[in-house]
Protein backbone atom coordinates (compact mmCIF):
# COMPACT_ATOMS: atom_id res chain seq x y z
CA UNK A 1 0.00 0.00 0.00
CA UNK A 2 1.07 3.24 -0.75
CA UNK A 3 0.00 6.97 0.77
CA UNK A 4 0.77 9.95 -0.42
CA UNK A 5 2.73 11.98 2.74
CA UNK A 6 0.22 13.62 5.33
CA UNK A 7 -2.59 11.25 4.23
CA UNK A 8 -4.35 8.50 5.55
CA UNK A 9 -4.07 7.07 9.26
CA UNK A 10 -0.79 5.08 8.17
CA UNK A 11 2.42 6.15 6.94
CA UNK A 12 4.23 3.46 5.19
CA UNK A 13 7.68 3.16 5.89
CA UNK A 14 9.76 5.30 3.36
CA UNK A 15 13.35 6.06 1.79
CA UNK A 16 14.44 9.07 3.69
CA UNK A 17 13.18 12.15 2.22
CA UNK A 18 9.92 11.27 0.06
CA UNK A 19 6.75 10.36 0.62
CA UNK A 20 7.07 7.30 -2.05
CA UNK A 21 9.92 4.52 -3.13
CA UNK A 22 10.87 1.76 -5.88
CA UNK A 23 10.24 -1.71 -3.13
CA UNK A 24 10.53 -5.47 -4.06
CA UNK A 25 8.53 -8.15 -2.86
CA UNK A 26 6.62 -11.79 -3.41
CA UNK A 27 3.55 -10.79 -5.90
CA UNK A 28 0.13 -11.62 -4.65
CA UNK A 29 -1.35 -13.84 -7.06
CA UNK A 30 -4.49 -11.94 -8.46
CA UNK A 31 -6.88 -14.54 -7.19
CA UNK A 32 -5.36 -14.24 -3.29
CA UNK A 33 -6.40 -11.52 -1.17
CA UNK A 34 -5.26 -10.62 2.26
CA UNK A 35 -7.86 -10.52 5.04
CA UNK A 36 -7.39 -6.70 6.72
CA UNK A 37 -6.99 -8.30 9.97
CA UNK A 38 -4.73 -11.40 8.48
CA UNK A 39 -1.33 -11.43 10.01
CA UNK A 40 1.42 -12.25 6.84
CA UNK A 41 4.17 -14.59 8.61
CA UNK A 42 7.22 -13.44 9.24
CA UNK A 43 9.34 -15.16 7.02
CA UNK A 44 7.65 -13.53 3.89
CA UNK A 45 7.18 -9.80 4.42
CA UNK A 46 6.82 -7.47 7.56
CA UNK A 47 3.65 -5.59 8.63
CA UNK A 48 3.80 -2.08 7.74
CA UNK A 49 2.96 -1.69 11.18
CA UNK A 50 6.44 -2.94 12.91
CA UNK A 51 9.61 -1.53 12.87
CA UNK A 52 12.15 -2.81 10.17
CA UNK A 53 15.24 -4.02 12.00
CA UNK A 54 18.57 -2.19 11.14
CA UNK A 55 20.41 -5.42 9.64
CA UNK A 56 17.10 -6.00 7.53
CA UNK A 57 15.88 -3.17 5.37
CA UNK A 58 15.58 -4.17 1.94
CA UNK A 59 12.46 -6.82 3.77
CA UNK A 60 10.21 -3.89 4.22
CA UNK A 61 11.02 -2.72 0.91
CA UNK A 62 10.07 -5.77 -0.99
CA UNK A 63 6.79 -6.11 1.13
CA UNK A 64 5.75 -2.53 0.09
CA UNK A 65 6.42 -3.73 -3.61
CA UNK A 66 4.42 -6.79 -3.18
CA UNK A 67 1.00 -4.49 -2.71
CA UNK A 68 1.92 -2.62 -5.65
CA UNK A 69 4.16 -4.55 -8.25
CA UNK A 70 3.30 -1.91 -10.53
CA UNK A 71 4.58 1.33 -9.49
CA UNK A 72 8.36 1.42 -9.96
CA UNK A 73 9.03 5.37 -9.06
CA UNK A 74 7.11 8.16 -8.35
CA UNK A 75 9.76 10.58 -8.55
CA UNK A 76 9.04 12.08 -11.64
CA UNK A 77 5.66 12.96 -11.13
CA UNK A 78 5.78 14.72 -8.05
CA UNK A 79 9.59 15.24 -7.10
CA UNK A 80 11.85 18.59 -8.16
CA UNK A 81 15.17 17.10 -6.52
CA UNK A 82 16.08 13.36 -5.58
CA UNK A 83 18.58 12.73 -3.26
CA UNK A 84 20.54 9.59 -2.74
CA UNK A 85 19.37 8.14 0.30
CA UNK A 86 15.76 7.85 -2.45
CA UNK A 87 17.51 5.59 -4.46
CA UNK A 88 18.61 2.83 -1.94
CA UNK A 89 17.78 1.54 1.51
CA UNK A 90 17.83 4.12 4.18
CA UNK A 91 21.10 5.13 5.66
CA UNK A 92 21.68 7.08 8.84
CA UNK A 93 21.69 10.68 8.82
CA UNK A 94 25.07 12.23 8.75
CA UNK A 95 25.68 14.26 11.68
CA UNK A 96 26.20 18.04 10.17
CA UNK A 97 28.42 20.25 11.96
CA UNK A 98 26.06 22.07 13.61
CA UNK A 99 24.86 19.07 15.32
CA UNK A 100 26.19 17.93 18.88
CA UNK A 101 27.38 14.76 19.11
CA UNK A 102 24.35 12.35 19.98
CA UNK A 103 21.73 14.72 17.93
CA UNK A 104 19.72 14.46 14.99
CA UNK A 105 17.06 16.47 13.13
CA UNK A 106 13.79 15.36 13.55
CA UNK A 107 10.84 15.76 10.79
CA UNK A 108 10.14 19.41 12.47
CA UNK A 109 14.12 20.43 11.60
CA UNK A 110 14.32 20.11 15.55
CA UNK A 111 17.06 18.64 17.21
CA UNK A 112 16.37 15.22 19.10
CA UNK A 113 18.62 12.69 20.18
CA UNK A 114 19.84 9.81 17.77
CA UNK A 115 18.88 5.94 18.26
CA UNK A 116 19.36 3.01 16.77
CA UNK A 117 15.67 2.20 16.87
CA UNK A 118 13.52 2.78 14.18
CA UNK A 119 11.06 5.89 13.85
CA UNK A 120 8.19 5.78 16.06
CA UNK A 121 4.89 5.61 13.56
CA UNK A 122 3.98 9.59 14.47
CA UNK A 123 7.73 10.73 13.65
CA UNK A 124 8.40 9.73 9.81
CA UNK A 125 11.56 9.02 9.04
CA UNK A 126 11.04 11.01 6.16
CA UNK A 127 11.69 14.16 7.95
CA UNK A 128 15.60 14.57 7.31
CA UNK A 129 14.23 14.29 3.72
CA UNK A 130 11.63 17.04 3.50
CA UNK A 131 13.37 19.50 5.33
CA UNK A 132 16.44 19.43 3.12
CA UNK A 133 14.15 19.36 0.11
CA UNK A 134 12.68 22.37 1.49
CA UNK A 135 15.73 24.08 2.62
CA UNK A 136 17.35 23.53 -1.24
CA UNK A 137 14.13 25.06 -2.69
CA UNK A 138 14.10 27.87 -1.03
CA UNK A 139 17.57 28.48 -1.79
CA UNK A 140 17.28 27.92 -5.35
CA UNK A 141 14.05 30.28 -5.82
CA UNK A 142 16.13 32.77 -3.79
CA UNK A 143 19.08 32.38 -6.37
CA UNK A 144 16.81 32.09 -9.66
CA UNK A 145 14.92 35.36 -8.23
CA UNK A 146 18.18 37.50 -7.47
CA UNK A 147 19.79 36.21 -10.94
CA UNK A 148 16.52 37.19 -13.00
CA UNK A 149 16.59 40.71 -10.64
CA UNK A 150 20.07 41.26 -12.01
CA UNK A 151 20.02 39.93 -15.59
CA UNK A 152 16.69 42.04 -16.05
CA UNK A 153 18.92 44.82 -14.66
CA UNK A 154 21.67 44.42 -16.70
CA UNK A 155 19.44 43.85 -19.74
CA UNK A 156 17.25 46.90 -19.14
CA UNK A 157 20.11 49.17 -18.69
CA UNK A 158 21.45 48.03 -21.71
CA UNK A 159 18.36 48.33 -23.78
CA UNK A 160 17.99 52.25 -22.06
CA UNK A 161 21.20 52.88 -22.57
CA UNK A 162 20.92 51.94 -26.80
CA UNK A 163 17.25 53.48 -26.91
CA UNK A 164 19.07 56.78 -25.89
CA UNK A 165 22.07 56.66 -28.03
CA UNK A 166 19.18 55.70 -30.77
CA UNK A 167 17.22 59.08 -29.94
CA UNK A 168 20.55 61.37 -30.35
CA UNK A 169 21.88 62.97 -33.47
CA UNK A 170 25.26 64.58 -33.09
CA UNK A 171 24.69 66.62 -35.93
CA UNK A 172 21.23 67.85 -34.36
CA UNK A 173 20.80 71.66 -34.52
CA UNK A 174 17.64 74.21 -33.95
CA UNK A 175 17.73 76.94 -36.49
CA UNK A 176 19.48 80.28 -35.54
CA UNK A 177 17.84 82.52 -33.71
CA UNK A 178 15.87 85.16 -36.19
CA UNK A 179 16.30 89.09 -36.24
CA UNK A 180 13.27 90.86 -35.09
CA UNK A 181 12.69 94.94 -34.31
CA UNK A 182 12.94 96.32 -31.10
CA UNK A 183 10.75 98.92 -32.50
CA UNK A 184 7.26 99.04 -31.73
CA UNK A 185 4.56 100.80 -33.17
CA UNK A 186 4.06 104.14 -31.26
CA UNK A 187 0.60 103.49 -30.58
CA UNK A 188 0.82 100.28 -29.67
CA UNK A 189 0.92 99.28 -25.69
CA UNK A 190 4.27 98.04 -25.74
CA UNK A 191 5.68 101.58 -27.63
CA UNK A 192 3.14 103.55 -24.77
CA UNK A 193 4.66 101.59 -22.01
CA UNK A 194 8.57 102.67 -23.60
CA UNK A 195 7.84 105.99 -23.31
CA UNK A 196 5.94 106.54 -20.46
CA UNK A 197 7.84 104.19 -18.02
CA UNK A 198 10.22 105.95 -17.18
CA UNK A 199 8.40 108.53 -15.64
CA UNK A 200 6.68 106.53 -13.46
CA UNK A 201 8.20 105.73 -10.21
CA UNK A 202 7.43 103.80 -7.22
CA UNK A 203 7.19 105.08 -3.43
CA UNK A 204 7.82 103.28 -0.21
CA UNK A 205 6.87 105.02 2.73
CA UNK A 206 8.90 104.53 6.27
CA UNK A 207 11.23 102.29 5.25
CA UNK A 208 8.84 100.15 3.34
CA UNK A 209 5.85 100.15 5.42
CA UNK A 210 3.83 101.24 2.65
CA UNK A 211 4.42 101.01 -0.78
CA UNK A 212 2.66 103.37 -3.63
CA UNK A 213 3.37 104.77 -6.94
CA UNK A 214 3.78 108.02 -8.94
CA UNK A 215 4.52 109.92 -11.71
CA UNK A 216 6.44 112.80 -12.70
CA UNK A 217 5.44 116.07 -14.32
CA UNK A 218 7.07 118.98 -15.14
CA UNK A 219 9.41 121.08 -12.92
CA UNK A 220 10.56 117.47 -11.00
CA UNK A 221 7.38 117.18 -9.04
CA UNK A 222 6.08 113.37 -8.73
CA UNK A 223 1.81 113.15 -8.12
CA UNK A 224 0.32 110.40 -6.12
CA UNK A 225 -2.18 110.13 -3.41
CA UNK A 226 -2.24 111.21 -0.30
CA UNK A 227 -3.36 107.79 1.12
CA UNK A 228 0.12 106.62 -0.32
CA UNK A 229 1.87 109.00 1.93
CA UNK A 230 0.00 109.08 4.65
CA UNK A 231 -0.28 105.11 5.07
CA UNK A 232 -4.38 105.41 4.94
CA UNK A 233 -4.17 108.18 7.57
CA UNK A 234 -2.32 106.61 9.96
CA UNK A 235 1.08 108.64 9.76
CA UNK A 236 1.64 112.29 9.19
CA UNK A 237 4.93 113.18 8.13
CA UNK A 238 6.63 109.91 7.61
CA UNK A 239 10.11 109.31 5.32
CA UNK A 240 9.77 108.68 1.76
CA UNK A 241 12.21 107.13 -0.39
CA UNK A 242 11.25 107.14 -4.36
CA UNK A 243 12.80 104.64 -6.99
CA UNK A 244 13.28 105.28 -10.25
CA UNK A 245 12.63 102.21 -13.26
CA UNK A 246 16.95 102.69 -14.24
CA UNK A 247 17.16 101.33 -10.57
CA UNK A 248 18.23 104.75 -8.86
CA UNK A 249 16.93 106.08 -6.00
CA UNK A 250 16.28 108.84 -3.54
CA UNK A 251 14.59 111.08 -0.77
CA UNK A 252 11.58 112.33 -1.68
CA UNK A 253 9.69 115.31 0.32
CA UNK A 254 5.68 116.76 0.60
CA UNK A 255 5.37 119.43 -1.01
CA UNK A 256 1.42 119.78 -0.16
CA UNK A 257 -1.46 117.06 -0.03
CA UNK A 258 -5.46 117.32 0.06
CA UNK A 259 -6.87 114.69 2.18
CA UNK A 260 -10.34 115.91 0.37
CA UNK A 261 -9.60 114.59 -3.06
CA UNK A 262 -6.78 112.59 -1.97
CA UNK A 263 -4.08 114.27 -4.34
CA UNK A 264 -0.10 114.62 -2.88
CA UNK A 265 2.76 116.40 -4.41
CA UNK A 266 6.26 115.41 -3.48
CA UNK A 267 9.47 116.07 -5.20
CA UNK A 268 13.22 114.40 -4.65
CA UNK A 269 16.35 115.93 -3.28
CA UNK A 270 19.56 116.21 -5.48
CA UNK A 271 18.08 114.97 -8.56
CA UNK A 272 17.57 116.96 -12.01
CA UNK A 273 16.75 116.70 -15.68
CA UNK A 274 14.14 114.03 -15.23
CA UNK A 275 11.29 112.99 -17.45
CA UNK A 276 7.38 114.13 -17.20
CA UNK A 277 4.33 112.92 -18.39
CA UNK A 278 1.84 114.37 -20.53
CA UNK A 279 -1.37 114.81 -18.88
CA UNK A 280 -4.85 114.71 -21.05
CA UNK A 281 -8.35 115.97 -20.96
CA UNK A 282 -10.46 113.57 -19.38
CA UNK A 283 -13.24 115.50 -20.30
CA UNK A 284 -12.63 113.39 -23.66
CA UNK A 285 -12.91 109.90 -22.12
CA UNK A 286 -15.64 107.70 -23.43
CA UNK A 287 -16.38 104.13 -22.66
CA UNK A 288 -14.77 101.98 -24.79
CA UNK A 289 -11.44 103.77 -24.76
CA UNK A 290 -8.49 101.92 -24.44
CA UNK A 291 -5.67 102.53 -21.51
CA UNK A 292 -3.05 101.48 -19.79
CA UNK A 293 -2.32 101.31 -15.91
CA UNK A 294 1.70 101.69 -14.86
CA UNK A 295 2.78 101.25 -11.35
CA UNK A 296 4.09 98.98 -8.43
CA UNK A 297 1.35 96.80 -7.41
CA UNK A 298 2.73 94.73 -4.55
CA UNK A 299 5.77 96.60 -4.83
CA UNK A 300 6.49 94.91 -8.35
CA UNK A 301 7.60 98.42 -10.35
CA UNK A 302 7.57 99.00 -13.96
CA UNK A 303 4.15 96.95 -13.97
CA UNK A 304 1.76 97.36 -17.25
CA UNK A 305 -1.66 96.14 -17.38
CA UNK A 306 -3.72 97.22 -19.70
CA UNK A 307 -8.03 97.73 -20.62
CA UNK A 308 -10.74 100.01 -21.56
CA UNK A 309 -13.10 102.72 -20.11
CA UNK A 310 -15.83 100.79 -18.46
CA UNK A 311 -17.78 103.68 -16.95
CA UNK A 312 -17.07 107.80 -16.69
CA UNK A 313 -18.75 109.76 -13.84
CA UNK A 314 -18.78 106.83 -11.17
CA UNK A 315 -19.45 107.98 -7.98
CA UNK A 316 -16.60 106.94 -5.57
CA UNK A 317 -16.75 107.20 -1.75
CA UNK A 318 -13.14 105.24 -0.53
CA UNK A 319 -14.11 104.38 3.45
CA UNK A 320 -11.97 106.21 5.26
CA UNK A 321 -9.35 104.60 6.96
CA UNK A 322 -9.26 105.98 10.69
CA UNK A 323 -12.02 107.75 12.77
CA UNK A 324 -12.33 111.11 12.04
CA UNK A 325 -10.66 111.32 8.35
CA UNK A 326 -12.24 113.72 5.99
CA UNK A 327 -14.28 111.86 3.46
CA UNK A 328 -13.29 111.55 -0.37
CA UNK A 329 -15.64 111.57 -2.96
CA UNK A 330 -15.47 112.16 -6.58
CA UNK A 331 -16.47 111.39 -9.76
CA UNK A 332 -13.92 108.37 -10.80
CA UNK A 333 -13.30 106.74 -14.16
CA UNK A 334 -13.69 103.08 -14.08
CA UNK A 335 -11.77 100.83 -15.83
CA UNK A 336 -11.13 96.92 -16.02
CA UNK A 337 -7.50 97.64 -16.39
CA UNK A 338 -5.93 95.09 -13.42
CA UNK A 339 -5.15 97.81 -10.36
CA UNK A 340 -4.13 96.06 -7.06
CA UNK A 341 -2.89 97.55 -4.03
CA UNK A 342 0.63 99.10 -4.38
CA UNK A 343 -0.80 101.09 -7.95
CA UNK A 344 -2.53 103.85 -5.97
CA UNK A 345 -1.09 107.24 -7.66
CA UNK A 346 -0.03 105.60 -10.55
CA UNK A 347 -0.81 107.30 -13.87
CA UNK A 348 -3.82 105.83 -15.70
CA UNK A 349 -2.80 106.89 -19.53
CA UNK A 350 -4.79 106.81 -22.81
CA UNK A 351 -3.75 105.65 -26.41
CA UNK A 352 -1.47 108.95 -26.89
CA UNK A 353 0.55 107.94 -23.91
CA UNK A 354 -1.29 110.75 -21.81
CA UNK A 355 -2.58 111.09 -17.98
CA UNK A 356 -6.21 110.35 -17.93
CA UNK A 357 -6.58 109.40 -14.50
CA UNK A 358 -4.77 108.88 -11.42
CA UNK A 359 -5.94 105.51 -9.85
CA UNK A 360 -6.88 105.31 -6.16
CA UNK A 361 -9.33 102.92 -5.56
CA UNK A 362 -10.13 98.94 -6.41
CA UNK A 363 -13.54 96.98 -5.73
CA UNK A 364 -13.10 93.97 -4.34
CA UNK A 365 -15.26 90.75 -3.23
CA UNK A 366 -13.79 91.16 0.66
CA UNK A 367 -10.83 90.67 2.80
CA UNK A 368 -9.70 87.40 3.48
CA UNK A 369 -11.41 86.39 5.84
CA UNK A 370 -8.21 83.83 6.99
CA UNK A 371 -5.36 86.85 6.37
CA UNK A 372 -7.57 89.46 6.52
CA UNK A 373 -5.28 91.03 3.84
CA UNK A 374 -7.41 93.03 1.18
CA UNK A 375 -8.04 91.22 -1.82
CA UNK A 376 -7.01 91.73 -5.69
CA UNK A 377 -8.66 93.17 -8.73
CA UNK A 378 -12.09 92.01 -10.35
CA UNK A 379 -11.87 94.26 -12.69
CA UNK A 380 -13.02 96.65 -11.26
CA UNK A 381 -10.59 99.83 -11.21
CA UNK A 382 -11.30 103.47 -10.29
CA UNK A 383 -9.05 106.82 -11.22
CA UNK A 384 -9.28 110.11 -10.12
CA UNK A 385 -10.04 112.24 -13.75
CA UNK A 386 -7.05 114.30 -14.44
CA UNK A 387 -9.13 117.31 -14.99
CA UNK A 388 -10.14 117.45 -11.21
CA UNK A 389 -6.39 116.76 -10.07
CA UNK A 390 -5.11 119.51 -12.50
CA UNK A 391 -6.58 121.99 -10.31
CA UNK A 392 -5.34 120.65 -7.14
CA UNK A 393 -2.12 120.16 -8.35
CA UNK A 394 -1.31 123.45 -9.58
CA UNK A 395 -2.88 124.98 -5.83
CA UNK A 396 -0.42 122.03 -3.95
CA UNK A 397 2.69 123.48 -6.02
CA UNK A 398 1.53 126.83 -5.49
CA UNK A 399 0.97 126.96 -1.89
CA UNK A 400 1.01 123.81 -0.28
CA UNK A 401 -2.45 123.61 0.46
CA UNK A 402 -6.06 123.03 -1.91
CA UNK A 403 -9.55 124.01 -1.78
CA UNK A 404 -12.41 121.97 -2.75
CA UNK A 405 -16.18 123.04 -3.71
CA UNK A 406 -19.07 123.14 -1.02
CA UNK A 407 -22.60 123.75 -1.72
CA UNK A 408 -23.53 124.94 2.06
CA UNK A 409 -26.21 123.12 3.20
CA UNK A 410 -26.07 119.46 5.60
CA UNK A 411 -27.61 116.13 3.81
CA UNK A 412 -29.73 113.54 5.23
CA UNK A 413 -27.23 109.93 4.87
CA UNK A 414 -30.64 108.10 5.87
CA UNK A 415 -33.24 109.68 3.49
CA UNK A 416 -34.49 106.32 1.06
CA UNK A 417 -35.83 107.96 -1.18
CA UNK A 418 -34.79 109.59 -4.40
CA UNK A 419 -32.33 112.42 -4.05
CA UNK A 420 -30.47 114.25 -1.81
CA UNK A 421 -32.44 115.46 1.44
CA UNK A 422 -31.65 118.72 3.47
CA UNK A 423 -32.15 118.21 6.78
CA UNK A 424 -34.70 119.63 8.99
CA UNK A 425 -34.27 121.68 11.73
CA UNK A 426 -31.83 125.06 12.99
CA UNK A 427 -28.47 125.26 11.02
CA UNK A 428 -29.41 122.64 7.85
CA UNK A 429 -28.81 125.76 5.51
CA UNK A 430 -25.73 127.75 6.30
CA UNK A 431 -27.05 131.40 6.39
CA UNK A 432 -25.52 133.21 3.05
CA UNK A 433 -23.97 130.21 2.02
CA UNK A 434 -24.62 128.95 -1.39
CA UNK A 435 -27.76 126.92 -1.06
CA UNK A 436 -29.60 129.36 1.07
CA UNK A 437 -28.66 132.68 -2.09
CA UNK A 438 -30.13 129.83 -4.36
CA UNK A 439 -33.35 129.32 -2.31
CA UNK A 440 -33.15 125.97 -0.72
CA UNK A 441 -34.40 125.24 2.72
CA UNK A 442 -34.63 122.53 4.90
CA UNK A 443 -36.32 119.32 3.85
CA UNK A 444 -35.85 120.13 0.25
CA UNK A 445 -34.66 117.34 -1.73
CA UNK A 446 -31.97 117.94 -4.68
CA UNK A 447 -32.68 115.77 -7.81
CA UNK A 448 -30.31 117.13 -10.62
CA UNK A 449 -26.89 119.11 -10.40
CA UNK A 450 -25.90 120.85 -13.69
CA UNK A 451 -27.95 117.99 -15.57
CA UNK A 452 -26.00 115.07 -13.62
CA UNK A 453 -29.25 112.62 -12.04
CA UNK A 454 -28.68 112.40 -7.94
CA UNK A 455 -29.98 109.95 -6.19
CA UNK A 456 -29.05 110.28 -2.57
CA UNK A 457 -26.24 112.09 -0.87
CA UNK A 458 -23.48 110.71 -1.88
CA UNK A 459 -23.58 111.06 -5.29
CA UNK A 460 -24.45 115.23 -4.79
CA UNK A 461 -21.03 115.61 -2.92
CA UNK A 462 -19.72 113.47 -5.89
CA UNK A 463 -20.79 115.93 -7.74
CA UNK A 464 -19.68 118.81 -5.81
CA UNK A 465 -16.43 118.07 -4.86
CA UNK A 466 -16.03 117.13 -8.81
CA UNK A 467 -16.42 120.79 -9.81
CA UNK A 468 -14.26 123.54 -8.86
CA UNK A 469 -14.95 125.91 -6.62
CA UNK A 470 -16.95 129.27 -7.86
CA UNK A 471 -18.24 127.09 -10.60
CA UNK A 472 -22.38 127.84 -11.37
CA UNK A 473 -24.69 124.80 -12.13
CA UNK A 474 -28.36 124.94 -13.01
CA UNK A 475 -29.92 122.82 -9.73
CA UNK A 476 -33.39 120.60 -9.99
CA UNK A 477 -34.99 120.01 -6.65
CA UNK A 478 -38.30 119.05 -4.89
CA UNK A 479 -39.69 121.58 -2.84
CA UNK A 480 -42.89 121.90 -0.67
CA UNK A 481 -43.75 119.22 -3.15
CA UNK A 482 -43.00 120.40 -6.19
CA UNK A 483 -40.38 120.45 -8.35
CA UNK A 484 -38.54 123.72 -9.41
CA UNK A 485 -34.79 124.36 -10.46
CA UNK A 486 -32.45 127.24 -9.75
CA UNK A 487 -29.03 127.96 -10.09
CA UNK A 488 -26.48 128.03 -8.06
CA UNK A 489 -22.74 128.91 -7.25
CA UNK A 490 -20.68 126.42 -5.48
CA UNK A 491 -18.92 128.55 -2.61
CA UNK A 492 -15.25 126.95 -1.44
CA UNK A 493 -13.15 125.86 1.47
CA UNK A 494 -9.88 125.27 2.50
CA UNK A 495 -8.45 121.28 3.05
Amino acid sequence: MSEQPGQGSMAASTAPGHGFSAITARPVPADETVPADETVPSDETVSVDEPVPAHEPLRAHEAEYARDASRTSDFGRFDWFAESEDFGPAKPAARGWWQPSGWGLSHWGLARPLSNQAPHSDEPATGRGRWLRGWRLVTGVTVLAVACTVLGGVVGGFMVLRSQGTLTDRSYSLAPVPSVSTDRPPGSVAGIAARDMPAVVMIKVNGGEGTGSGFLIKGGYIVTDNHVVTLDGLVVGGSLQVYFSNGTSAKGVLVGRDPYSDIAVIKTVGVTNLPALPLGNSAGVAVGDPVIAIGSPLGLADTVTSGIVSAVGRPVQPAASTPGSPAVFFDAIQTDAPINPGNSGGPLVNASGQVIGIDAAIDTLGADPITGTQGGSIGLGFAIPMDQARRVVDELIRSGHATHSVIGATFNANFTGNGAQIVTGRGAVVRGGPAAQAGLEAGDVIIKLGGQPISNAYSLLDAVRSLAPGSRVSLTFIGNGQTQRTELTLGSASS
